[in-house]
């Protein structure tokens, strides 16, 4: 168990998610009344659920609302929500601009806007924590091996959104230390899910990893109680690596 977590209000997007789900269990196990946003009601271990879209400026203003309303205050946020255009998975060269720009939209600045938001309840607190989710690809290069032997790729836009995701917790962890608020990161490895990935990506992935595997779901969910939680208290302004060793390579 964490210290700190017990009856803590989280906000916690992307609930739903392969991630998501593992961090709402393993935060409600460790006491915290989670606050679970989705597109799709999410009931199991949640305190409270919302189905609310975190690309539109109007639910994220709903959100702050209704957890004031019912809680009066935000104790942590965990920026977990992975909106995305349809045509993601697009070769850089068929990006269109208009598809880049919509991505940039649809995750930085939503992030951008929840944080501002979270962040004036938590100034006036003196008190709270965030966590923002990023990747390996907003640290490193991407391995590009990976996708060859069925044709796909990594999304360009997700680079540069999750490199700029990094720096913009530095950012504000420097803004807003004196209110004593720590943000930090989590940067995930590749996360085993089977259903939606191609054998060779999860063969040729393990093989580079030094712990000879991608991740499990579950294995990241501690990683951002622990950030949240008072055992992290003097921790802020840092990119948690959570990807057996593939960045000390």
């Amino acid at each position: 168990m964490y210290n700190g977590l017990s009856n803590k209000v989280i906000i916690l997007t992307g609930a739903g998610g392969l991630i998501g789900r593992e961090v709402l269990k393993h935060l409600s196990m460790n006491g915290a009344k989670v606050v679970a946003v989705d597109l799709n009601a999410v009931l199991e271990y949640s305190d409270l659920a919302l189905c609310l879209d975190v690309t539109k400026e109007e639910d994220i203003n709903k959100l702050i609302e209704t957890t004031i309303a019912k809680y009066g205050e935000i104790d942590g946020l965990v920026n977990l929500a992975y909106p995305r255009t349809s045509d993601w998975g697009n070769k850089f060269e068929d990006i269109p601009f208009a598809s880049w720009r919509k991505n940039m939209d649809m995750q930085l600045n939503s992030v951008f806007y929840i944080c501002q938001s979270v962040l004036k309840i938590m100034q006036k607190q003196r008190r709270g924590a965030i966590v923002n989710i990023a990747s390996i690809y907003g640290v490193v290069g991407n391995d590009f091996t990976l996708y060859e032997d069925y044709g796909g790729t990594s999304p360009a836009a997700y680079s540069a959104i999750k490199g700029g995701l990094i720096n913009f917790t530095r950012y504000l962890a420097s803004y807003y230390g004196k209110y004593n608020i720590r943000i930090n990161c989590m940067s995930p490895g590749g996360v085993l899910d089977e259903n939606n990935q191609e054998p060779s990506f999860i063969q040729k992935y393990s093989q580079k990893s030094p712990l000879g595997r991608l991740a499990n779901p579950v294995e990241m969910a501690p990683a951002v109680s622990f950030l949240l939680s008072d055992d992290a208290s003097f921790i802020t302004g840092h990119n948690l690596m959570v990807d057996g060793g593939w960045t000390a390579i």
